[in-house]
């Protein structure tokens, strides 16, 4: 198990924080219903690695290990695609402070990183289904637009 920490640990090291979110030209090409639909994509993801770790868990055969460490991997990176969106695009583009409930935006998606966070640094799929949960919240602020 010190080996797949080990393993865990070079391979978390070298990634870097991915930005998947819109430019800040600013182009005014929005689509922010897509990216809630994006998120909830990557909350989904970080389910799923969750319920694969726990089925994996225990287990000792180097293909068990290997499957290991790519669904922590991919658990960290669509959580931390959660928030970069939220920080690079929602935060910096889409709430204003000239909002009437701007207070209650910044709270809603605070929330959202602090879940993402959590459900990085825990195995436990109750912080996976809080994820899910605080994108969720924020739907109604970004209905989708019909074209």
């Amino acid at each position: 198990m010190k080996k797949v920490m080990v393993l865990l640990s070079v391979c978390l090291g070298l990634l870097s924080p991915l930005a998947w979110s819109h430019c800040q030209v600013p182009c005014g090409i929005y689509d922010d219903h897509a990216r809630v639909t994006q998120m909830l994509e990557d909350a989904a993801t970080v389910a799923k690695a969750t319920a694969m770790m726990a089925e994996l868990a225990g287990k000792e055969d180097a293909q068990s290990q290997n499957q290991m460490v790519r669904w922590v991997v991919n658990k960290e990176q669509h959580a931390q695609k959660v928030i970069a969106t939220i920080s690079d695009y929602f935060l910096t583009q889409r709430v204003k402070s000239s909002q009437k409930d701007y207070q209650q935006r910044l709270v809603k998606h605070h929330e959202v990183i602090v879940a993402a966070m959590k459900a990085k640094q825990n195995a436990d799929s109750k912080y996976a289904e809080a994820l899910t949960k605080a994108i969720e919240a924020l739907a109604p602020y970004y209905p989708e637009h019909k074209h």
